[in-house]
């Protein structure tokens, strides 16, 4: 039955998108939101998109402060009483994202039942609801303006209103999952979960990786294998998978399978239906109505979006959603790119406010995601993390790319592992090639190799520690940069040819 209806959607996403905004829109018609639009009056998604206007977080934000002081039925015609602080940038400030019921049980755990579903369609002999799901989630706290509102990160959120039967299957006890004390918090997760029988685990890489190699300090194994002998499957999001791709495979043992899903605090946008293969299926389907923008829109007083019918491969687009809670024509600060269109399958290829353009390369999260993993190839080296930002014309010279990174296992070469770095970067932006070409614009990448900690001192330092949260890849100013060199312990020095 559920892959009947997963067909249905699939087959006929224009007709589902449709039918997803009727919904929205009827269901939010007498809102405040709704009156102010008229939303009575709209009758096809032209007038819906001639009359509300694009949105970003600063502007829903007075609706969502009085929704979580306790006013409701501003953007939602359903009580909100969850809040989803969301950590898609390392700002100062936080997000906090209404999650209605509607939400959590027509997009999240809806999409979460198709994952599943799919999954078992290409391992039916899966013995993955045999044992436990490990979930190294987020933080929860309860919301001192209102008793009844609460807030967390959306993993937290999740885990607090799953079903009682779904606490069966997952690991570790939920005291544990919610602690927000993320040192802590490791150890807890790898004393509570080496005996468990783990067959799944979902969580960010970075994160992933430091509980891996904690709980090989402790047990004394070679590889997670020997811990869980029958773990099959690790679903991650949040950052590319690009750069910890090998070190899974080092630090598991055994092969198993890999599904990237797209599940934002805004929603569940997609997930890979097919594993191994590039791309993640849209889910058109799910309480929300997704437009794109293209990049050269964006800025503009009146920008354009299109719907599904008239998207191409491999361009650029913000996505730009309405969804059941509550937010309207809401600018997610993604960018993706279609790698499919029968059906509609994209990737996640970076943020809006995440790239480099400061001599009109126009590198993105994706194409420092592929250089950095060709030059860990080409040297033997591992990543950890990692970030870059422009450093302009000066009378030292020409402009460039200083990136900071936190090696697990230095190059033996730094300075092949520029080149390697440099050279993957011109492979795949012809823009990034014609700026180095000759070192016209830019001159060859500096490389500051960071002590262990400094990310991660950074990002406690803002209260930004754990779970979701993550280092900025790419930034087209030098703030972050500038601001976590502060952290370094010691001076690696700067390397560059």
């Amino acid at each position: 039955m559920r892959l009947w209806r997963i067909d249905a959607w699939k087959n006929n996403p224009i007709d589902a998108q449709r039918e997803v905004l009727q919904d929205l829109v009827t269901s939010a018609q007498y809102t405040e939101f709704g009156r102010k639009y008229n939303f009575t009056r709209l009758f096809n998604i032209k007038s819906y998109k001639q009359t509300v206007p694009i949105h970003e977080y600063e502007d829903l934000k007075p609706y969502i402060h009085r929704i979580m002081e306790g006013e409701q039925n501003l953007l939602w015609n359903t009580p909100v009483y969850w809040f989803a602080k969301s950590s898609g940038t390392t700002s100062d400030k936080s997000k906090f994202i209404p999650v209605s019921e509607e939400s959590l049980d027509g997009c999240h755990y809806k999409a979460a039942k198709d994952v599943l579903t799919m999954y078992y369609q290409f391992n039916p002999d899966s013995d993955l609801l045999t044992g436990k799901g490990l979930v190294i989630g987020g933080s929860h706290n309860i919301n001192p303006l209102n008793t009844e509102a609460q807030y967390g990160d959306l993993s937290a959120v999740l885990l607090q209103n799953t079903p009682f039967w779904g606490h069966w299957l997952r690991t570790p006890d939920l005291s544990i999952a919610l602690m927000d004390e993320w040192e802590s918090k490791i150890e807890k997760l790898a004393e509570s979960t080496i005996r468990e029988n783990v067959t799944s685990i979902s969580g960010v890489p970075t994160w992933t990786l430091v509980l891996f190699r904690r709980i090989l300090e402790m047990t004394g194994k070679q590889c997670i294998a020997d811990v869980w002998p029958h773990l099959e499957l690790y679903m991650h999001g949040g950052v590319s998978f690009t750069p910890y791709k090998e070190q899974f495979k080092k630090l598991i043992g055994k092969p198993i399978h890999y599904l990237e899903m797209y599940n934002a605090s805004e929603g569940f946008f997609a997930a890979q239906d097919i594993p191994g293969e590039e791309g993640m299926l849209l889910f058109v389907d799910h309480g929300i109505f997704m437009e794109f923008m293209p990049l050269e829109e964006y800025g503009k007083p009146d920008p354009e979006t299109i719907g599904l019918q008239d998207v191409e491969l491999g361009k650029n687009y913000a996505l730009v959603i309405s969804t059941n809670g509550g937010l309207w024509r809401y600018l997610v600060g993604d960018t993706i790119q279609f790698t499919s269109l029968q059906p509609f399958r994209i990737k996640v290829s970076g943020r809006v406010k995440h790239f480099i353009n400061a001599f009109g390369e126009e590198v993105i999260v994706e194409n420092s995601d592929q250089a950095i993993a060709h030059a860990c190839r080409q040297t033997g080296a591992i990543v950890n993390d990692y970030t870059a930002a422009p450093v302009y014309f000066s009378d030292e010279g020409n402009g460039a790319h200083e990136w900071l990174v936190e090696f697990e296992k230095e190059p033996t070469d730094l300075n092949q592992f520029i080149v390697e770095l440099d050279t993957s970067l011109k492979s795949v932006n012809s823009d990034y090639e014609a700026k180095r070409h000759k070192d016209i614009a830019l001159r060859l990448p500096l490389l500051r190799p960071l002590p262990k900690g400094v990310f991660t001192n950074w990002l406690k330092s803002k209260g930004k520690l754990g779970g979701q949260h993550k280092v900025p890849r790419l930034s087209n100013d030098r703030k972050y940069i500038e601001e976590i060199l502060r952290y370094e312990v010691g001076s690696s020095g700067r390397k560059n040819l």
